[in-house]
């Protein structure tokens, strides 16, 4: 009996440790450098070091998002680092003429869209970034 209130103990503890992070928000000026680490610059000058899986890894390397304006959901691991969430939730998204717009990538060729720069998948032409808004991607 004993051990299995310990081991009932042990797994509370565990859910307790496993608890998702708070989920915030940052904003600010996307800065993109070459070989540098992707940061957002805030409007207090303030700048945050952004990370996220692999697509999102992908994304903050473009240079072609450099000085968008952006919005990032996650969670700071440490002061000035922050994890964004993974992409399939939509974590990162550009503000184009004050409206929020996903980060989407469109071979014209073959009328394929990817959610990370690189050569399409099909003819390996380099995919054109294609800002789109939230509400027509389905």
């Amino acid at each position: 009996m004993r051990v299995c209130l310990c081991l009932l103990a042990l797994a509370a503890l565990s859910l307790h440790a496993a608890a998702p992070a708070k989920n915030e928000t940052v904003r600010g000026k996307l800065v993109v450098r070459s070989g540098e680490a992707p940061v957002v610059e805030t409007a207090e000058h303030a700048r945050i070091v952004l990370d996220g899986d692999a697509p999102t890894r992908k994304v903050l390397h473009d240079p072609r998002v450099n000085g968008f304006e952006v919005e990032a959901s996650g969670h700071f691991t440490a002061p000035g680092k922050f994890l964004i969430d993974p992409q399939h939730t939509r974590a990162l998204v550009v503000r184009d003429g004050g409206k929020p717009k996903m980060i989407t990538y469109w071979c014209d060729v073959c009328y394929i869209r990817a959610y990370a720069p690189g050569p399409c998948v099909c003819c390996q032409k380099d995919t054109d970034l294609e800002l789109r808004d939230l509400d027509d991607i389905r």
